[in-house]
């Protein structure tokens, strides 16, 4: 039986602060995490990567940067500027690689072949708001490969609901899985759900994602694991920034 911790977002949030103040950067992690998202996808074509503020941009511009170095093709569409520490230098380092970076506008996906989603971390709750919302339903109408990072932006990383989404074909989850993402409600927004370890330890364990047959009988705070979730972690908890 393969199991995988599913946690609370103030858990996660709480994780991920300890690790930074005791064993890792924050630096090191956002470039752990862009490299997840990097080794979960087969990348080609136009790659345009949606970028809000916040870690969950930060995690899109350090993306830029693998792609980049990898000699991809990709742009940057922005919906905020505003950056934490980390993810400024990480923007600033898509920019000395001379990736394309534009501030979103409609039609800003139109020539996609993948897009990726970085607009709005699991702390997300209500409503989508202008521009965001009009972003959202341009990817969901886009033809293009839809990548997820962390979570689908519009969604609850707790509960899962969403008045609006994005619908991707992968997303891909920074170091846990959250409540929100194995509710009944998230299946109607992702295809394919995947893990990144990152080295983020984690603060209390909480609930179990089980591998289960029919008709097993599930201890208290064992959640079954939905058909989309892969049961194993990319794992890229000792990548260290290059030199």
């Amino acid at each position: 039986m393969k199991t995988l911790d599913c946690i609370s977002v103030e858990n996660m949030r709480e994780s991920d602060r300890m690790t930074i103040e005791k064993y890792v950067s924050g630096r090191t992690l956002m470039y752990r995490a862009a490299m997840g998202v990097f080794r979960a996808v087969n990348w080609h074509g136009e790659i345009v990567i949606a970028v809000g503020g916040g870690n969950n941009g930060g995690d899109g511009y350090a993306l830029a940067c693998i792609l980049k170095r990898n000699n991809y093709t990709c742009r940057i569409v922005k919906l905020s500027e505003k950056l934490t520490d980390d993810s400024g230098f990480y923007a600033k380092w898509a920019e000395s690689l001379g990736v394309p970076c534009e501030a979103y506008a409609s039609g800003a996906f139109a020539d996609a072949d993948i897009i990726v989603d970085c607009l709005l971390g699991t702390g997300f709750q209500g409503t989508l708001r202008e521009p965001w919302l009009s972003a959202v339903q341009e990817i969901n109408s886009s033809k293009a490969e839809v990548v997820s990072v962390d979570i689908n932006s519009g969604m609850n990383g707790d509960t899962g609901e969403a008045e609006t989404a994005v619908q991707s074909d992968i997303t891909v989850t920074i170091g846990y899985v959250k409540r929100g993402l194995v509710s009944a409600n998230a299946a109607r927004y992702m295809k394919k759900l995947v893990v990144a370890n990152i080295g983020i330890v984690l603060a209390k364990a909480e609930d179990k994602i089980v591998t289960v047959v029919a008709d097993t009988q599930l201890d208290d705070g064992c959640i079954p694991a939905p058909d989309y979730l892969t049961m194993e972690p990319i794992d890229v908890s000792l990548e260290e920034l290059p030199n």
